[in-house]
């Protein structure tokens, strides 16, 4: 009990507490806005992963178009519902069952 009654008298111990106290709880980069940050960032890293894989199957869909008249047909007909003249276009969409 002595002993803690004279590590709250060393005014060291006491500043390092204070400034412990300061740094964990009420600076702006506390630790709460840490944790916060880092989940913000990996939640962007995420979104960069995702966009970065769209990216890719888009550009391999561009070098498609680029390359062949018969694929931007085709790619044209799929996407766009684009038709001849003389065609109908049947779109067939598939319910899902209401559980």
């Amino acid at each position: 009990m002595e002993r803690l009654l004279e590590l709250a008298r060393n005014k060291y111990f006491l500043a390092v507490a204070a400034f412990a106290v300061w740094m964990l709880f009420f600076d702006k980069n506390d630790v709460i806005a840490q944790y916060e940050y880092r989940s913000a960032v990996n939640k962007l890293q995420e979104e960069k992963d995702f966009y970065v894989k769209e990216i890719a199957k888009v550009k391999k869909d561009l070098d498609e178009l680029n390359t062949d008249l018969g694929t931007a047909e085709k790619f044209a007909r799929e996407k766009y519902f684009m038709k001849k003249d003389n065609e109908d276009v049947f779109v067939i969409v598939k319910e899902h069952p209401k559980n």
